[in-house]
């Protein structure tokens, strides 16, 4: 039912649209300030997509603190929200204060005036490596603390900031039947290769991604009612060897084959509109 109504609506504004009423996405998604009304509908892909009835993640609670809130980025499908205080609950029991959260989406997701690719469907958040030392920072304070990376060596050794409740808070997430993917450096990927002794099958969800030493991000599944495309699952076996072979080639990149770029490429950021899922026009028009 509210797929067909949002198809519809879709149809009706985009006859509205004058021909040349085109803009990008991202100028039109990055100017709300709130969620769309009705209700939580996750549309389109992660890198290509928007949503419906968005919540906002509090900036403060018991355990965990939103942080860079001049980004308005604390918003996200109801699934990611309860995820996220479930998981900061979890790195308490790990010996953690909680979570300091970085970028989930904006408040109709959509894609991003700076940043991100994906975080566009409201199902992907970037989770700090600094564990908390205060859950009661001001907003200025959010603004200027950074995180800490946990990968030294050149990008082929865990940092001094590295400790077990990383991988206890990542073990929990991966664990979770609503998680599609954990995306976190290759090096913290083989630590917890190394420091599993149990079983084994959630690392599979743990995929290694240069740019993810000072947070992990964290992607959900298409939750139920909502208008995605489906992402492939990840490859079978615990994906460790993959890691590694990440690690070797960072120490000898002469063995990487240059891949030509993808001619065909562009950036979500230079979507237009009409490039974007048709029921995103019904969100981008709603009151």
């Amino acid at each position: 039912m509210i797929r067909k109504i949002i198809t519809t609506a879709a149809l009706i504004v985009g006859l509205a649209l004058p021909a040349m009423a085109d803009p990008l996405a991202k100028d039109v998604f990055g100017q709300f300030r709130s969620a769309s009304q009705g209700a939580a509908v996750s549309i389109g892909y992660y890198s290509q997509g928007c949503g419906q009835g968005f919540q906002q993640l509090p900036e403060t609670g018991p355990s965990w603190q939103a942080m860079r809130l001049s980004r308005n980025r604390n918003w996200g499908h109801p699934e990611l929200v309860s995820f996220l205080v479930g998981l900061s609950q979890a790195a308490q029991q790990a010996g953690w204060r909680g979570l300091y959260i970085g970028d989930m989406s904006q408040p109709r997701g959509g894609p991003m005036v700076s940043g991100h690719a994906s975080h566009q469907m409201g199902l992907d958040a970037d989770i700090w490596m600094l564990p908390p030392q205060s859950l009661s920072l001001t907003p200025s304070q959010r603004e200027s603390i950074s995180s800490v990376s946990v990968v030294a060596g050149g990008g082929t050794q865990l940092s001094q900031y590295w400790n077990p409740g990383h991988m206890a808070i990542m073990r929990a997430a991966a664990r979770d039947p609503r998680v599609e993917r954990i995306f976190t450096d290759p090096v913290a990927k083989v630590a917890m290769c190394q420091m599993e002794t149990g079983n084994r099958s959630w690392l599979r969800k743990v995929r290694p991604l240069n740019g993810h030493d000072y947070h992990f991000h964290v992607r959900l599944t298409c939750p139920k009612g909502s208008i995605c495309r489906t992402q492939d699952p990840p490859p079978s076996g615990d994906g460790c060897e993959e890691a590694r072979e990440w690690i070797r080639n960072r120490i000898d990149p002469s063995r990487v084959k240059p891949v030509p770029p993808d001619p065909n490429y562009r950036h979500p950021r230079s979507y237009r509109m009409s490039e974007m899922p048709s029921q995103c026009q019904t969100v981008a028009a709603a009151p």
